[in-house]
C-alpha cells in the first residue's frame, strides 16, 4: 500500500500540501510577520509590500498574519466536526448494519428524517434553537451529517456480516463487540478513511459558510470564512480583500477532495483499475 502511495502522484501531491499547510497553522506564532489582532488605520487598505505580502484589511491589519492564523479555526474545527460525525455515524452504521430487526428500523428511520431535510436549513435551525457561537456549529454540523455516514457505513458492513470469517467467530462464541470493532471496523476501515478525507472539504464550506453570515466564528478572531465577512463590506472599495481567504478555501477542499479519490484508488487497486 506504502509503495502505492508513493506511485499515486495526486496522492502524494494533495497529502504534502495539507500537512505543510496544518504545519503553517501550528508554527503560527513562528511565521507571521505581525500580530493578526494589531489594527493600524491610518495604514489600512495598505497594497502588496515587503512589510505586508498581501497587504492590509480595513482595519489595517497584515491579512498574511491573519491568513496563516485563520488555519487553526478553519482546518481545526473541520477536522473536530469530521471526528464527531464519523464516530457517531460509524457507531449507527455499525448497529444498523449488523443487528437486523428492530435495531435497524429504529436507526434507519431515524436517518431516512434525517436526510429528508436540507441540511444547510437543518444547520440554521439546530444554531438558531442553541445560540451563535463555534460550539453550537460543530454541534449542529455533527447532528445533520452523522445519518449520511451511518447509511454508508451500514451499506459497507452488510457486505461483511456473512462473510465466513465472521460466521466463524459466531460459531466459536466471540463476543458481539469483539466482532464489531475487531472484524468489521478494520474491514471497512479504507471506506472510513475515504469518507473523512471527503467529508472534511465539505465541513471546511460549511463552517466558512455560516461564519460568513455571522453563524459561526466571530470577529475578531482570523477564520477564513469570517474574513470573507468582514471583506464583503469593503466589497466595492476594496475588492483584493476578499482574494486571499477565497483562494484559501478553494484550494484547501480541492485538495482534500483530490485526496478522497486518490486515497480510494491506493487502497482500493481494482477500482483505480477499473
Amino acid at each position: 500500500m506504502v509503495r502505492r502511495f508513493f506511485h499515486n502522484k495526486t496522492a502524494v501531491v494533495t497529502v504534502t500540501f495539507l500537512l505543510l499547510v496544518a504545519l503553517m497553522g501550528v508554527l503560527a506564532p513562528v511565521l507571521a510577520p505581525h500580530d493578526p489582532y494589531e489594527t493600524d488605520i491610518l495604514n489600512k487598505f495598505s497594497g502588496f509590500s515587503l512589510e505586508y505580502p498581501l497587504g492590509t484589511d480595513n482595519l489595517g491589519r497584515c491579512m498574511l498574519s491573519r491568513m496563516i492564523y485563520g488555519i487553526r479555526p478553519t482546518l481545526g474545527l473541520s477536522l473536530l466536526t469530521m471526528l464527531g460525525t464519523i464516530g457517531i455515524g460509524t457507531l449507527m452504521g455499525l448497529l444498523a448494519g449488523y443487528f437486523r430487526g428492530i435495531p435497524e428500523e429504529l436507526i434507519m428511520r431515524t436517518v431516512d428524517v434525517m436526510l429528508s431535510f436540507p441540511s444547510q436549513i437543518m444547520v440554521f435551525a439546530v444554531v438558531a434553537l442553541l445560540g451563535v457561537n463555534v460550539q453550537n456549529v460543530i454541534l449542529a454540523n455533527i447532528f445533520i451529517k452523522w445519518a449520511w455516514y451511518a447509511r454508508m457505513i451500514r451499506t459497507g458492513v452488510m457486505q461483511y456480516r456473512d462473510r465466513n470469517f465472521i460466521q466463524f467467530s459466531r460459531c466459536i462464541g466471540t463476543p458481539e463487540r469483539f466482532i464489531l470493532f475487531r472484524h468489521l471496523v478494520p474491514s471497512i476501515a479504507a471506506d472510513l478513511v475515504v469518507l473523512a478525507s471527503l467529508d472534511v472539504g465539505w465541513a471546511i464550506i460549511n463552517i466558512s459558510t455560516l461564519s460568513f453570515l455571522g453563524l459561526g466564528v466571530q470577529a475578531p478572531v482570523p477564520e477564513w470564512g469570517a474574513m470573507l465577512n468582514e471583506a464583503k463590506n469593503v466589497l466595492t472599495s476594496n475588492p483584493v480583500q476578499m482574494l486571499a481567504p477565497g483562494i484559501a478555501i478553494v484550494l484547501v477542499v480541492s485538495a482534500f477532495n483530490l485526496m478522497g479519490d486518490a486515497l480510494r484508488d491506493v487502497l482500493d487497486p481494482k477500482e483505480a483499475e477499473g
